[in-house]
């Protein structure tokens, strides 16, 4: 859809956008961590390392936070990056039942771990992860968007942790419906827990794309990440979940204004600095295996 958009898109809509182009850059700011080594990319770790190092000196490097990688994969992770690792911050991702004990030493010897990322939406485990990290170090507890997760909130906010999102996968069904992240998106505001996203997210705008690699392979819509941005912002400063819904349902490029000053849907604006407390205080970042394809798109759409 977007490789279309480039041509289409008029003069005036690029007139708009200046080169200092604050409020993008304050949405986009540390925004994507790299997940190259999960699918589709599905890289391997010497691959993955290489581009993460390559984007860290790229013109878009501020949008470039985290290196996921599992926590069972963190000796291959030193192997392959050697002196570099310490360049690299990482999010680690670790089964509920890890023992955490070795962190400390580990980010003593410059891993510079700064989330670690837990599937799990049992309160007991919730507070006791949380309570054995480092400090320094933010516990992310992944927990299905749809259904009741009042009790995993409460102990996450009781925490001080973080939530984290799955959007998307490589089958239609692993996408949530705009409902039901809308409504997590609220409950998450109303209790004031930022959260991080993953899976899914690799395009600006909801849209169909191909969900995997495979040539054959299957094609669906994919939930935009300006859309939940914006969603997110809204719901932030005290909107509604019906219209964070409309947002995230939202195909048209031409409902958003993007101007150096703020970023619009329709009647909504977020200046500079809403975006830049959004992004601190509520979305932190979201997981992407391509850094090169969210900014390609941003750039056919005379954003960047």
């Amino acid at each position: 859809m977007l490789a279309g958009i480039k041509e289409a898109l008029c003069a005036a809509s690029r007139r708009s956008v200046n080169t200092g182009m604050n409020a993008i850059n304050s949405l986009l700011e540390g925004l994507i961590d790299y997940a190259g080594l999960y699918p589709p990319a599905a890289l391997d770790m010497r691959s993955a390392v290489r581009n993460y190092l390559s984007y860290s000196q790229s013109a878009h490097a501020a949008v470039l936070g985290c290196f996921v990688v599992n926590m069972e994969r963190l000796s291959e992770l030193r192997e392959a990056a050697g002196d570099r690792l310490r360049s690299m911050k990482l999010s680690v991702i670790a089964p509920p039942n890890a023992d955490c004990a070795g962190l400390s030493q580990l980010i003593s010897d410059d891993a510079r771990i700064e989330m670690m990322e837990f599937k799990t939406d049992r309160p007991s485990e919730i507070r006791d992860l949380s309570g054995s990290l480092p400090a320094g170090v933010t516990a992310y507890f992944e927990i299905a968007v749809s259904g009741d997760a009042s009790a995993a909130l409460e102990a996450i906010a009781a925490s001080g942790a973080r939530a984290k999102l799955r959007m998307g996968g490589v089958t239609a069904e692993a996408f949530p419906g705009t409902q039901e992240v809308a409504g997590m998106l609220w409950a998450l505001a109303a209790r004031r827990i930022p959260f991080k996203a993953t899976a899914g997210l690799h395009h600006p705008i909801r849209s169909r794309h191909a969900l995997t690699a495979e040539l054959d392979g299957a094609v669906g819509m994919m939930h935009g990440f300006v859309n939940l941005c914006c969603a997110a912002a809204l719901l932030h400063f005290g909107g509604e979940a019906g219209e964070a819904q409309q947002i995230l349902e939202e195909e048209d490029p031409f409902a958003w204004q993007v101007t150096q000053d703020a970023i619009g849907w329709r009647t909504h604006h977020w200046s500079t600095e809403q975006l830049r407390a959004v992004r601190r205080k509520f979305l932190i970042s979201f997981g992407s295996c391509s850094l090169v394809e969210p900014m390609r798109d941003l750039e056919a759409l005379g954003w960047l």
